[in-house]
């Protein structure tokens, strides 16, 4: 899970570094495209078995899962890495409060006192990053529209697991990664949509040193996805979930030698409280298993 941690905070640098000469929309793209290509031949070499009859949820997954590295990509390229991260990484906190909408399930204690702890932690970096002038209210709200689409797309993959093998699951994001940035670079070609340009950007063609940040981050990428279903596959959920966490201070050093400066203290706490809400609810799932 550190390895997976590590190689998810790198694609964050790779992804802060091509923000400047590329758009977030053709990032997607070029990291799907390249993870698609690594998923088509494990398919090859071992054909899928499985039973199927979910094709609704697996395009609403890819669709939605698309829709969110849309915007975590063009929040990481506005604001600072370590913020843009632990936006991300408070999805379980939402997944909490959709499952008492959509799964109909009761949240105990700990898992309340884990949902106020996680949204206590977004506001303490929320607003004092706005009050510092770090970045616009907009590019903030995208941030946190991440960590919303992250728990949809998360708790998606829970009603397919039992009906598709998980590289079905993990195919129907990048081609709809790949299929949905085409489209957007095509309309963005013709037309501009200043406040949709997290959705919508022309193509701009790579330069000689772009190509090569482009591949650390798709191998990144693809490593990361590896070693994070291998740390599942132990069974402990709730460690290696917490560990999971170590994305955050992997960001924070990234961000620091990228330019960032350092998380003040009230940044810090909310990172703090981010954790420790995850952890609670992580361990609390495995309780409840």
């Amino acid at each position: 899970m550190l390895v997976a941690s590590f190689c998810f905070a790198l694609v964050g640098a790779c992804t802060r570094i091509l923000g400047k000469q590329i758009s977030s929309v053709e990032i997607v793209f070029f990291r799907n495209l390249i993870g698609v290509v690594f998923i088509f031949y494990s398919i090859y070499k071992k054909p899928l078995v499985q039973t199927g009859g979910k094709m609704g949820l697996l395009v609403f997954r890819g669709v939605i899962g698309t829709i969110a590295l849309y915007t975590f990509f063009y929040s990481v390229t506005k604001i600072g890495l370590a913020e843009a991260i632990t936006y991300q990484q408070s999805y379980p906190v939402f997944i909490a409060v959709f499952s008492i909408f959509i799964a109909g399930e009761a949240l105990v204690k700990n898992e309340w006192l884990a949902v106020l702890l996680g949204f206590g932690g977004i506001c303490f970096i929320f607003f004092p990053q706005i009050s510092l002038g770090n970045g616009d209210v907009r590019n903030h709200l995208i941030g946190l529209v991440n960590a919303v689409l992250t728990a949809l797309a998360y708790m998606s993959i829970r009603g397919l697991s039992t009906f598709y093998d998980n590289r079905s699951i993990v195919l129907s994001f990048m081609l709809s990664g790949i299929l949905m940035p085409l489209i957007s670079m095509g309309l963005g070609a013709y037309y501009e949509f200043p406040r949709l340009d997290f959705l919508v950007a022309a193509y701009v063609q790579p330069s000689g040193v772009d190509w090569i940040w482009i591949i650390v981050l798709g191998i990144a990428a693809l490593i990361g996805q590896l070693y994070l279903t291998k740390a599942f596959g132990y069974g402990k959920a709730g460690a290696i979930s917490a560990v999971g966490f170590s994305n955050i201070l992997f960001s924070i050093f990234f961000g620091v030698l990228l330019g960032d400066a350092f998380p003040g203290n009230w940044a810090l706490l909310g990172i703090f409280l981010v954790i420790a809400a995850g952890i609670l609810i992580s361990y609390q799932t495995k309780k409840a298993r």
